[in-house]
């Protein structure tokens, strides 16, 4: 995940933008939390536009990351941004990354903004 005003990251092979989505930064006491917290996922969850944005994200790549594959692709990596790479993207990275393992292929999350935040 990473947030579109810190620029794209490098190497990427395929990249969502989700800024159309609701933003929980405008949110009263969602601002400082990040995708991963429980209230930031209820608040994206209960949108019908997040769990449509999923379902297309999640049906193209079980139909195209097959293809990749076949032609000796070892893996894929995707983009997953929004504005500031703290809220929407985390959350959509993280469900995608359970999704996909689920099925057993092996996932690496990384959360470019959320890494490189002060402690």
């Amino acid at each position: 995940s990473f947030g579109f005003k810190k620029s794209l990251p490098l190497n990427i092979d395929l990249l969502w933008d989700l800024r159309c989505l609701p933003n929980p930064h405008w949110v009263a006491g969602l601002r400082n939390l990040s995708g991963a917290d429980a209230a930031v996922v209820e608040y994206l969850e209960q949108h019908a536009v997040v769990q449509e944005m999923f379902a297309d994200i999640c049906s193209y790549l079980d139909r195209w990351l097959p293809r990749y594959e076949l032609n000796n692709r070892p893996y894929t990596t995707i983009g997953i941004g929004c504005t500031g790479g703290q809220h929407r993207s985390v959350y959509m990275a993280e469900r995608l990354g359970r999704h996909f393992a689920s099925r057993g292929q092996y996932v690496q999350i990384r959360h470019r903004e959320l890494e490189s935040a002060p402690r």
